[in-house]
């Protein structure tokens, strides 16, 4: 067994403490394990073990590993969690299954348009980033606007929008970052809620988590 298998297996075992701690039904958070940097060799003892949802932070670093992968897994997930350019939007379309980080209007447009040029062939799922401390180096749609943007998504670009995320300050405690946005998620009818990392998992899911994206702790320090 690899380390990242064995630090999977705890990994999933933490998650369902969590899980019972809060009195959630048990297999009610997914794991995203955020394979961001690591090449194909890293995760694929990963997949093997049964894990089936990613994270990829960029879309040239996904397309140099997951068409391949998915030929020998093709119920594997991965969900976009960087910041996306919109020139990459058709890209991404292609690669991935989930895009965390939709935060503005010129990439719902681009989304929008690659979607309708690929005849509906491929339509990912969409989160939007929420940046809950108002951090101007961070992506996201500030919290006072996030109710509109999400209904310029669905309305006005016809994106298939099914939930937030968000990636609090490093600096604060993330607990009230994380009851923002699921305040914000219920207010809106939205079931997914992305939140929480490798240092904060457990926190997450006691607030509210559907989704935990969960790296290091996995594969390890990046080099």
């Amino acid at each position: 067994m690899s380390d990242a298998v064995s630090r999977l297996a705890g990994v999933k075992d933490a998650i369902a403490k969590a899980e019972s701690d809060a009195k959630r039904p048990a297999g009610s958070v997914a794991l995203v394990a955020v394979s961001k940097t690591f090449p194909a060799e890293a995760i694929e003892p990963v997949l093997a073990a049964g894990q089936r949802v990613f994270g990829e932070n960029y879309v040239q670093d996904a397309k140099a590993k997951w068409p391949e992968l998915r030929q020998r897994y093709p119920d594997a997930q991965v969900h976009m969690i960087g910041p996306l350019q919109s020139n990459k939007a058709k890209e991404a379309i292609g690669l991935f299954d989930v895009i965390e980080t939709l935060d503005r209007p010129s990439l719902a447009r681009e989304l929008q348009k690659e979607i309708q040029k690929a005849g509906g062939t491929r339509a990912p799922r969409f989160l939007v980033q929420v940046n809950t401390g108002a951090e101007p180096q961070k992506g996201g749609v500030v919290p006072e606007e996030a109710d509109a943007f999400v209904k310029a998504c669905r309305e006005q670009y016809g994106l298939a929008v099914e939930g937030l995320m968000c990636i609090p300050p490093a600096d604060e405690p993330p607990a009230p970052h994380f009851a923002l946005l699921t305040t914000i998620a219920r207010r809106n009818g939205l079931k997914v809620i992305s939140m929480g990392m490798s240092a904060d998992y457990p926190v997450a899911i006691a607030m509210g988590a559907t989704h935990v994206r969960v790296g290091s702790a996995i594969f390890g320090s990046r080099g």
